[in-house]
């Protein structure tokens, strides 16, 4: 599982300081997720392929988290795409890509689906054989979702020594993968974990977008591998996160406490501190395992 943070700083693009962006690489899918403006510019310079992105996940309709979404679309016509896109956000992000669409007309020469939310409950929104993408209802000024991204179990690994010893038909050899109990050449029914090893741990990934502290999450994202939590204050600005409905760093630190995450990716920091370290710093006051998004930087989870 690989996560690029493409901008991570709340309200206005900066010069070295982008808006909520992030392309995340799990179960042979890269997701975009947030397209603040300058999304595409950033996509360019860290090398990532526009045709691999098939779908897109827009957390709310306010500009520093979508602004960037219909001059993409828009690229990925006179780049002449041909692959479908899908994007999944709040009701009425359809309207707002297509009038300007429309008024431009440039409509696109691929196919375009829109996946209009409204639910405030937590909703299955995506599935493949490899992977699930659920809703996570969050606290916003407007209609929020966060999204998280569950690998489903993969399949067991051959021990080929074992299974040759064993006298197992190659033929079996997918069964053995799939978990089941296979006989052998002589007949002799041979228990599955004598000749295959665990598969791997599934990731997951929690994106948490703008939101008060809303603890009716933990429970959609108990035991998340990371969580990517907003931050916009600090302590000592801790009296504007309700009136604005956002969070603070160690107020995004108990959420993954109470989650046990695996780890916390904190941003959308407001542009008013210029020292960052001070959010981790406030945030391991609650919860030890730590990390700081920052433009351009890559986390890689194995």
């Amino acid at each position: 599982m690989k996560l690029t943070i493409l901008g991570c700083y709340s309200a206005t693009p900066r010069t070295l300081g982008n808006t909520t962006s992030q392309v995340l690489e799990i179960a042979n899918h890269m997701f975009l997720i947030d397209c603040g403006e300058g999304t595409q510019v950033q996509l360019r310079k860290h090398k990532i392929k526009f045709n691999r992105i098939k779908h897109i996940f827009i957390s709310h309709l306010h500009g520093d988290h979508f602004f960037g979404l219909v001059g993409l679309i828009s690229t990925f016509r006179l780049l002449t795409r041909e692959a479908d896109l899908h994007i999944y956000g709040p009701k009425g992000i359809k309207e707002v890509v297509t009038l300007q669409m429309k008024l431009a007309d440039s409509w696109t020469n691929y196919r375009l689906y829109f996946h209009e939310l409204s639910s405030t409950t937590s909703e299955l929104i995506f599935e493949d054989d490899k992977i699930q993408v659920h809703t996570i209802p969050l606290e916003h000024r407007v209609y929020t979702n966060g999204y998280l991204f569950k690998e489903k179990e993969g399949d067991r690994k051959l021990d080929i020594d074992a299974v040759e010893e064993a006298n197992i038909d190659m033929a079996y050899y997918r069964k053995l993968k799939q978990g089941f109990d296979i006989e052998n050449e002589d007949g002799v029914l041979i228990d599955n974990e004598t000749v295959t090893f665990p598969a791997e741990k599934p990731k997951s990934y929690a994106f948490c977008s703008d939101t008060v502290y809303k603890t009716d999450i933990v429970p959609i994202i108990k035991d998340v591998d990371v969580l990517y939590h907003e931050s916009t204050f600090l302590e000592a600005h801790a009296h504007l996160a309700p009136k604005t409905k956002h969070s603070t760093a160690k107020e995004a630190a108990k959420i993954a406490k109470q989650a046990n995450a695996g780890t916390l990716i904190l941003g959308h920091y407001s542009s008013r501190y210029p020292n960052l370290e001070v959010f981790k710093d406030e945030a391991q006051t609650v919860f030890k395992n730590v990390k700081l998004a920052q433009d351009g930087k890559v986390f890689s989870f194995h």
